[in-house]
């Protein structure tokens, strides 16, 4: 069945048990943390901004820093404008960053505040900004509230002078610090000048130096910020979660951009690189032929242990998009596809993904992995892939798991390492075969013991 679910799960409407996604303010604050020197305020009740923060903390194993209005029952009454006013006071007397990030929850947007009035209310010192985004949790999923932030920067400070710059704007989508460096090494090796928005490589990934530092070395400049209305063209990765922002950055400030799926896997980072090339007209070289060849070398020497192996992927849907599109190239079945994020798009991409390789394979956004248990009790697999949730399906089910995307916070170092480009196809290739691998092994020592009993 292409695209499709079996009725008894499509039925259930009315909840969902173990989505997979979390929140809108989870990925807005993740995406603040991505500018130099910004704070992001959580603009309702502690306890939110407190479980936001310890779920990004327990991903990337750094502090997350972030700042709250503190919401009582006045504040739920009478609106949380005087909070907003007083918490921007003390943060800049305080904490002194050179901009405030303010992201709202569910309790703000149904009291309905106006945050844009707030701001203009407020006494900002010489130098320093205030911006902000709507972020209500029961719409979308993080990656929405990743691409609300990023536009909410672009709304508040990009300006257009007239003169381009002759850099490219890259929005690299909901991908870890170790993925962004490996985009921008792509990009410097082919000679691009860029701003990427956000860029948390060096905050979330900052080096041990012997005192806390508040604010790391990392994170995009607010004129770069700025210059972003002056670039020459923009590329966005990841369509859930880059392309309001390429849109919004086209629509202000007339910067064509082309958005594209994340480079995941050979065929993904072919696009990418050529994207690249064709915006500087210069040639590919050699250090990333050669890494491309590297990887060829290693899907062909591999390839009977991923021959017509099922694959059951869930996280977030850029994601999803690009390992299903990567687990096909190298001959894998993706059987199930989730998502928690909501979206036809989702469908449509997916779709693409199973009809040019022959595949029939069930993808669903909005889903939960009470869903996935379900397919995959009625019809097996041979891997599952997607965030640390997925354990207590691998566990009840026997199956090789392999830990990618968000969130994973049962684990440490993966959020160093790049899934994009082809040095992440490496990496993601060896995962897949250390847990196909290890299976076989263990499959193999339960037979010997057989025989011998």
């Amino acid at each position: 069945m292409l695209n499709g679910t079996p009725k008894e799960i499509s039925e259930r409407k009315a909840l969902r048990i173990n989505p997979a996604k979390t929140c809108q303010p989870i990925g807005a604050m993740y995406a603040a943390l991505g500018v130099h020197r910004c704070m992001p305020h959580s603009h309702g009740s502690q306890g939110c901004c407190s479980y936001h923060r310890t779920l990004l903390s327990r991903h990337f194993k750094e502090p997350a820093m972030a700042t709250t209005s503190s919401f009582t029952e006045g504040a739920s009454v009478f609106g949380g404008g005087s909070n907003l006013k007083t918490a921007a006071k003390n943060i800049f007397e305080i904490y002194d960053p050179d901009i405030i990030a303010v992201h709202t929850t569910c309790l703000s947007e149904t009291i309905g505040d106006d945050i844009r009035t707030y701001i203009s209310q407020m006494e900002i010192p010489e130098g320093k900004f205030v911006v902000h985004t709507n972020t209500p949790s029961y719409v979308g999923s993080h990656i929405t509230g990743f691409s609300n932030m990023i536009c909410g920067f672009i709304n508040y400070l990009s300006k257009s002078t007239g003169v381009k710059n002759g850099k490219a704007a890259l929005i690299p989508g909901f991908v870890n610090p170790g993925d962004m460096r490996e985009i921008k090494r792509i990009a410097s090796l082919l000679g691009v000048d860029y701003t990427m928005l956000p860029d948390t490589s060096g905050v979330l990934d900052a080096p041990m130096t012997g005192k806390f530092d508040m604010y790391p070395k990392g994170g995009t400049k607010i004129a770069d910020i700025i210059g972003l209305g002056d670039c020459d063209y923009s590329v966005g990765l990841g369509e859930f979660a880059s392309a309001a922002g390429v849109a919004l950055l086209d629509k202000k400030c007339k910067v064509k951009g082309n958005i594209m799926g994340l480079p995941i896997g050979i065929e993904a980072t072919d696009r990418f690189v050529m994207e690249l090339t064709k915006q500087t007209k210069g040639e590919v070289p050699y250090e990333l032929e050669e890494e491309r060849g590297q990887l060829v070398d290693i899907m062909i020497d591999s390839h009977p242990y991923f021959h017509n192996k099922k694959v059951a992927i869930f996280g977030d849907p850029d994601t999803v998009i690009g390992l299903a599109e990567f687990a096909a190239s190298i001959g894998m079945i993706p059987r199930f596809c989730i998502t928690g994020t909501p979206g036809e798009m989702f469908n449509q991409r997916m779709s693409d993904v199973f009809e040019r390789h022959n595949i029939d394979g069930i993808a669903k956004p909005a889903a939960d992995l009470f869903e996935l248990h379900q397919m995959l009790k009625n019809e097996k697999v041979d891997l599952l892939m997607g965030g640390t949730h997925g354990k207590y399906i691998a566990r009840a089910e026997d199956l090789p798991f392999v830990r990618i995307g968000f969130p994973i916070t049962d684990r440490y170092i993966h959020s160093y390492l790049p899934i994009v480009g082809y040095r992440g196809a490496i990496r993601i290739l060896e995962m897949i075969l250390n847990a196909l691998m290890d299976r076989q092994d263990r499959d193999a020592a339960d037979q010997d013991l057989e025989l011998v009993m």
